[in-house]
C-alpha cells in the first residue's frame, strides 16, 4: 500500500505520513504542490492521495482535475482548511473520494483512510 502526500506544508505533510503509519501504510512519496504530484503520479503507481486544496503553482483542486481527466482512479482525499459546504460539494463532484478538515487528529485520518480504502473498522 502506497499513499502520496500532496502539501505544500512540510510539517502537514510528515503529520499525515506519522498518521498513516497508524493505518499501515508505511510506504509514502511527499509532494509540495500538485506539479510536482502529477510529476511522482507519472513515476509511479500509488494506492491512495491525500491532496491539499490550497497550495503554490497548481491548486488541489486544479490537481484533482487533472488527474481524472487523465483517467486516474486512485482513491483522493482533499485534507485542507476550506470547510465551506460549497467547496467539499465541489471536490466531491470533482472526483473526491472523501473529504477532511484541517486541524484533524490523526485518528480522524485513519478513519477517513479506512473508510475510503474499504478497510475494516475494529
Amino acid at each position: 500500500m502506497k499513499a502520496l502526500v500532496v502539501d505544500d506544508s512540510l510539517t502537514i505533510r510528515r503529520i499525515v505520513v506519522k498518521a498513516l503509519g497508524l493505518v499501515g501504510i508505511t510506504e509514502t512519496a511527499e509532494a509540495g504542490d500538485g506539479t510536482e504530484a502529477l510529476r511522482a503520479l507519472a513515476g509511479g503507481q500509488f494506492d491512495l492521495i491525500l491532496l491539499d486544496w490550497n497550495m503554490p503553482k497548481m491548486s488541489g483542486i486544479d490537481t484533482l482535475r487533472a488527474l481524472r481527466q487523465a483517467g486516474q482512479k486512485v482513491p483522493v482525499i482533499m485534507v485542507t482548511t476550506e470547510a465551506e459546504k460549497s467547496r467539499v460539494i465541489e471536490a466531491i463532484k470533482t472526483g473526491a473520494n472523501d473529504y477532511l478538515i484541517k486541524p484533524f487528529s490523526p485518528d480522524q485520518l485513519a478513519a477517513k483512510v479506512k473508510s475510503v480504502l474499504g478497510v475494516p473498522t475494529a
